[in-house]
C-alpha cells in the first residue's frame, strides 16, 4: 500500500469524527438558542425569584424593596443576561448528552463506568453549590452589609434636613449591579463545589493520592485563601465562608481519594497483580528524610 493510500484510509475517520462533531455541536446551538428564547420570555419572574434574599433582608427592616435601572438600556442587558444563564441550564442536558454521545463510542466499558458517575455527579455539586449560596450565603452577606446604612430614632432613614444633620444612608441598588452579585455568589459556589468530583476523578485515573493530599494541605490552604479572595466580593465575611466550605470539601476529597484507593487496591489483590514496590518507596523515601534531616533546611 503506498503512502497516499495510507493517508487517504486515516483521513476518512477523522472527517467521519468532525462530522459528527459539527452534527452534535450544531444539536447543542438549537438546544441553547431555544432556552435562551424561552427563558427571555419570562425573564421577569426568575428575576423577581432572584431577589428574594435582599426584599426578604429589606422588609425585615420595614423598607421597600426596590431596585433602580441607572442607565436607559439596562433593563434590556438585565434580561440579555437573566436569558443566557437559564438557556444555558435548560440546555445543559442536552449538551451533556450530546458530549457523552460523541465521547462515549472512543471509551471501553470500564471506562464508561468509571466516567459517567462523574458526569453525573458534576451538575448535581453544582446545584448544590449554587443552592447553598443562594438560601444560605447570600441571605447572610446582604444581612451583613445592610447592616451599614444609618437611620434615624424612629426607624426611618435619618434626614439631612433635621436634628443634627445626619446624613442618611439607605441602600438604592441598581438592577446589573445586584445581578452581577448574586450570579458572583453563585458561580463561585457552584464552580468550588466541584472540587470533590475532579479530585475523585483525578484519584480514580491514579493522579493524585490521599497521601499526596494530605502532604500539601498547608499549600491548598493558601490557594483555597486565593481563590476565595479573587471569585468573591471584596469583603471578608463571605470570603471567610467560602474558605471554611472549601477547605471542608477539600477535606472530604481526601476521605473520597482514599475509599477509591482501599477499593482499587481490594481489586487488584483479587486479580493478584496488586505490588508492594510502591508501598516500599514510600517508606525508603521517609527513611531518607530521617537519616539526612540537614538537606530540608
Amino acid at each position: 500500500m503506498s503512502n497516499a493510500d495510507e493517508l487517504e484510509d486515516s483521513s476518512a475517520p477523522l472527517i467521519e469524527h468532525l462530522a459528527e462533531l459539527r452534527t452534535r455541536l450544531i444539536r447543542s446551538a438549537i438546544a441553547f438558542v431555544i432556552g435562551i428564547f424561552v427563558c427571555f420570555y419570562v425573564w421577569n419572574p426568575i428575576f423577581n425569584f432572584m431577589t428574594q434574599p435582599i426584599c426578604s433582608a429589606l422588609n425585615e427592616r420595614g423598607q421597600d424593596c426596590g431596585l433602580i435601572l441607572i442607565k436607559l438600556q439596562e433593563g434590556f442587558f438585565v434580561a440579555i443576561r437573566i436569558s443566557i444563564m437559564g438557556g444555558f441550564a435548560l440546555a445543559f442536558p442536552v449538551i451533556s448528552y450530546q458530549l457523552w454521545r460523541f465521547v462515549a463510542p472512543g471509551l471501553y466499558s470500564k471506562e464508561k463506568n468509571a466516567f459517567l458517575p462523574f458526569l453525573v455527579a458534576s451538575p448535581f455539586m453544582f446545584i448544590l453549590g449554587s443552592g447553598f449560596a443562594f438560601l444560605v450565603v447570600i441571605p447572610l452577606a446582604f444581612d451583613f452589609f445592610l447592616n451599614f446604612q444609618q437611620f434615624g430614632m424612629g426607624g426611618e432613614a435619618a434626614d439631612p434636613t433635621e436634628g443634627l444633620g445626619q446624613a442618611g444612608i439607605t441602600f438604592q441598588g441598581s438592577v446589573a449591579e445586584y445581578l452581577s452579585l448574586t450570579i458572583t455568589f453563585i458561580m463561585a459556589f457552584g464552580m468550588c463545589f466541584q472540587l470533590p468530583v475532579l479530585l475523585s476523578l483525578l484519584g480514580k485515573a491514579g493522579l493524585v493520592s490521599s497521601k499526596g493530599l494530605a502532604h500539601v494541605r498547608k499549600y491548598a490552604v493558601v490557594a483555597i485563601l486565593v481563590v476565595a479572595g479573587l471569585v468573591t466580593p471584596p469583603d471578608i465575611f463571605t470570603q471567610v465562608i467560602l474558605f471554611v466550605v472549601v477547605f471542608g470539601l477539600y477535606e472530604i476529597s481526601i476521605q473520597i481519594v482514599k475509599r477509591i484507593e482501599i477499593k482499587r487496591e481490594a481489586r487488584m489483590r483479587a486479580d493478584g497483580t496488586w505490588y508492594e514496590d510502591d508501598e516500599f518507596d514510600d517508606d525508603e523515601f521517609e527513611d531518607d528524610e530521617d537519616e539526612h534531616p540537614e538537606e530540608k533546611s
